[in-house]
């Protein structure tokens, strides 16, 4: 059991949404993504995409490069090292719960 509690206090609730764990994924594997990259992988609509990757700015764990590619407003996402890291360290705690419980 204390396991357990151990594993719950590495998991990251910044990472707890499917969009959020579907944003960061796609930055691990991902130099950089636009958002329209994003919106149309994971499948959400504009307000809810721009909440959850706003969330992840203020949490240090994303870059976001504004730009204009010809007159168009582009803007760009990729994970920063604190984030990459956070995330991975997220991924390594849920492992280890779910290996922990298929071995019991």
């Amino acid at each position: 059991m204390d396991n357990v509690k151990g594993y719950l206090k590495e998991i990251n609730k910044d990472f707890e949404s499917r969009a959020r764990l579907g944003i960061m994924s796609v930055l691990m594997v991902e130099e950089g993504v636009d958002f329209n990259f994003l919106k149309e992988t994971l499948q959400l609509t504009d307000g809810n995409l721009a909440s959850h990757l706003r969330a992840l700015e203020e949490a240090a764990y994303l870059r976001v490069e504004k730009q204009f590619i010809g007159r168009k407003p582009n803007t760009r996402y990729s994970a920063t090292a604190e984030g990459k890291e956070a995330f991975k360290n997220h991924l390594d705690a849920l492992e280890r719960l779910i290996m922990d419980n298929r071995a019991q």
